[in-house]
């Protein structure tokens, strides 16, 4: 069986950052799958899963609802690895395309007040597992570590 693409990356040597994963045609559209890598794989510890429910749920809301890139927003969850997410657009794209929308998302997401959107019986299936404080704590980190300074490394997978 033929090994899939992201398998093949060297995670030893990957490190946070933005990186396009894959690009697919879907009928005559391009969409373009995007790694979000938050820790670094096999060197820091990974995310628990209360905060990657809660930047899940605010990420997802805060792509869905952006005005240039709600309707391209195909979707946005974690990795199983538990060491970033994927976002997946409608369009062709290079990771420094899309580098101000993740700051945005990730700003939105360290400055969050209040509830949770869906965070609650009714529109989530385990709602208790969110730990908001740790998510925007890990959404700073990645903007101040990751975004603010990102560099040709961070935006290319290592060959």
């Amino acid at each position: 069986m033929k090994q899939i693409a992201s398998f093949t990356i060297d995670h030893l040597r990957l490190l946070p950052g933005l990186y396009v994963s894959r690009k697919d045609m879907v009928n005559t559209e391009t969409v373009t799958t995007f790694d979000i890598r938050i820790t670094r794989p096999n060197f820091e510890p990974v995310m628990n899963t209360a905060e990657i429910h809660a930047i899940e749920h605010l990420g997802a809301t805060f792509l869905r609802n952006h005005p240039a890139f709600g309707k391209k927003t195909i979707y946005f969850g974690p990795m199983g690895c538990r060491t970033g997410f994927y976002l997946l657009l409608a369009g062709d794209y290079s990771s420094q395309d899309i580098v101000p929308l993740v700051k945005e998302m990730f700003e939105f997401i360290s400055s969050f007040e209040g509830e949770v959107p869906g965070a609650c019986p009714e529109g989530c299936g385990n709602y208790l597992d969110i730990n908001l404080p740790m998510a925007k704590f890990i959404a700073k980190r990645y903007l101040d570590q990751v975004l603010s300074q990102i560099t040709e490394m961070q935006l290319n997978y290592p060959e």
